[in-house]
């Protein structure tokens, strides 16, 4: 017997860890701007494990798919995935930045 998705709670706790890690990230870059590195280490590992969160999420519904579910379409569920993939993108560049600071700070 199938379980039935919680559609809400699933997009909103997508929607809730996705925006606590870009949050983070945006966090994460400003302290390397002021030479905080190790706080903006310590931000940024935050970020990842609140996307991690997130990414258990979605795939709870992608495994519900193969595993036979039908799944219909959910604009909240849609909103909550362009959340997620914009702070996964995000994430990459905050780690870029933070190390473009180290190169710049250390001349």
């Amino acid at each position: 017997m199938a379980t039935e998705l919680n559609w809400e709670e699933i997009s909103m706790g997508i929607i809730t860890y996705a925006g606590m890690a870009k949050t983070n990230a945006v966090l994460a870059i400003r302290e390397a701007k002021e030479k905080n590195y190790t706080k903006a280490e310590e931000l940024l590992k935050e970020a990842h494990e609140h996307i991690i969160t997130a990414e258990k999420m979605h795939m709870d519904v992608i495994t519900a798919e193969c595993n036979g579910e039908k799944i219909e379409f959910k604009v909240l569920f849609m909103h909550s995935e362009d959340q997620m993939l914009t702070t996964q993108s995000m994430l990459v560049l905050a780690e870029e930045m933070i190390e473009m600071y180290k190169i710049i700070h250390n001349k």
